[in-house]
């Protein structure tokens, strides 16, 4: 496929005819001047990997293998010093209230200290 270039130029004329953003991928191509002009004029380049800003960053889902976990998974499942985990989950939970107040949703924060309890032991 072709590539089309932009220069400044060519950023004043999408400017004044209202556009707002430009997609840009790999067969666009803008010159510098015309990126310097795209972010004095306000014009917004968005790049197709691009997370949009009501995308939130959820890194609990991902299933990723600490170096810890690979070193510790030849030790024995329960020692004497393991803590079950509904006592984990207390000592989180009283640890975020000491640190965050009575400001958190209680019901909430037990949610998640559950869901990630669940993830690091799976």
């Amino acid at each position: 496929m072709a590539k089309t270039f932009y220069t400044e130029r060519d950023i004043e004329d999408l400017a004044r005819q209202g556009v707002s953003a430009l997609e840009v991928d790999d067969d666009i191509v803008l010159t510098d001047l015309a990126r310097d002009k795209a972010m004095r004029l306000g014009l917004e380049l968005i790049r197709a990997h691009d997370k949009p800003p009501a995308a939130p960053e959820r890194p609990y889902i991902a299933r990723l293998e600490s170096p810890s976990a690979a070193v510790s998974s030849s030790a024995p499942a329960a020692s004497e010093g393991a803590i079950s985990s509904g006592d984990l989950q207390q000592r989180v939970h009283q640890a975020v209230l000491a640190r965050l107040g009575d400001s958190v949703d209680q019901k909430l924060l037990d949610t998640i200290i559950k869901r990630v309890i669940q993830n690091i032991q799976t």
